[in-house]
Order: structure tokens, then C-alpha cells, then sequence
């Protein structure tokens, strides 16, 4: 497909699968690929879907954990009493404030659009390598995130270790995604010979 913008003149400008069409290497890879994009892309939104519904969740957190099958409550004390007090302040808040829950809302959407931007590196993910480095640089950002905001909204020191385990376990498919793109992002940006 020559004549596309911002390609040089003499180069040629393939599809990644009309190239790796078959069982080579290269096609093992891309499916590889895409399978660590379809897991990490699954746990991002079924993360961000849970941001709708936290008075139900936190009322089964409580639940959970002072419940005669699992109390934690015992071995657990400070967590207990943290999931109480989560679980209040979101009840009295959706009580007397409900609109605020608009923010928690919105925060699940932009999980699920920044799902929707892994499209391109699904279906082509050499040409939309930038995407996957984009989504590496935003997990990074949730540790001094959790580390400077944390505090400042009273957030226990164990919480914010658990939020950042969001960026640091999400991180991990996407640098085996960028180290597995590695070769074929050369063989791309290889130009054709000339004729």
C-alpha cells in the first residue's frame, strides 16, 4: 500500500497480518501478543465496571469480613474497621450527597474508553506500538498517584500499597507485549529496497 502520509517514498506499508498470514514465527508472536492485550484489556474494565457499584460491593466487603463464615475481624481488626468506615462513608454520602457519585461514575467510563483505545494495538500492534507504551507510562503514574494523593484523602498505608499493585501487576503484560513487538517493530521499520 505505497503512497500513505508520512511514509518515505520507497517504502512499502503492509498490514501486519496481510504479511504474517502464516504459522511463521512472527504470526506465533502476534497472537501471543494478543492475547496478553485481550487479558490486560479484560482486567481494565472489569477494574473500571467496579467503580459503578461500590455501595454494594463495600456492604459485601463488610459482609465478608464480620460474617460467621470468614470474620476477619479477629485476625484483622484495623482492616475491618477501615471496610466499616468505607462502607459508611459511601452510604452517608450517596444518602445526602448522591451527585458526588457522578465522579466515581465517570471514573469507571474512562476505564473503559482507555480499554477502548487498546482497539488499534489489537488489531495492529506494531503500527500502534505507541498505545501500549502510552498504557506502560499511565500504569507507572498510579504509583506517585497512590503515594501523593493517598495521604492527602486519609488513605491507610496498606490501601495505597494495594493500589499501586494496580500499576505495578498491569505494567507486566505490557512490557511482554513491548518485548515480544520488539523484532517485528525492526522488520517494520526497515525500509523496502529500492527497485
Amino acid at each position: 500500500m505505497p503512497g500513505q502520509p508520512g511514509v518515505p517514498p520507497g517504502t512499502e506499508v503492509y498490514e501486519v497480518d496481510e504479511v504474517y498470514e502464516t504459522d511463521g514465527e512472527p504470526a506465533v508472536v502476534l497472537r501471543r501478543v494478543r492475547r496478553w492485550l485481550w487479558f490486560f484489556l479484560v482486567c481494565l474494565v472489569l477494574s473500571g465496571l467496579t467503580a459503578f457499584p461500590l455501595e454494594t460491593e463495600t456492604r459485601w466487603l463488610v459482609d465478608l469480613a464480620t460474617g460467621p463464615a470468614a470474620p476477619l475481624t479477629d485476625h484483622f481488626p484495623a482492616a475491618t474497621a477501615w471496610f466499616l468506615k468505607v462502607h459508611e462513608g459511601i452510604v452517608e454520602t450517596n444518602r445526602h450527597y448522591p451527585f458526588l457519585a457522578y465522579g466515581t461514575d465517570w471514573l469507571a467510563f474512562a476505564h473503559l474508553v482507555i480499554g477502548a483505545a487498546l482497539w488499534g494495538p489489537l488489531r495492529d500492534p506494531v503500527r500502534n506500538i505507541w498505545v501500549i507504551r502510552w498504557a506502560v507510562l499511565a500504569c507507572g503514574a498510579v504509583i506517585p498517584l497512590a503515594l501523593i494523593c493517598g495521604p492527602l484523602r486519609g488513605i491507610p498505608l496498606v490501601w495505597r500499597f494495594i493500589d499501586m499493585s494496580f500499576g505495578v501487576f498491569g505494567v507486566i503484560p505490557l512490557l511482554i507485549v513491548l518485548r515480544a513487538l520488539r523484532p517485528l517493530e525492526r522488520s517494520f521499520a526497515e525500509p523496502a529496497p529500492a527497485s
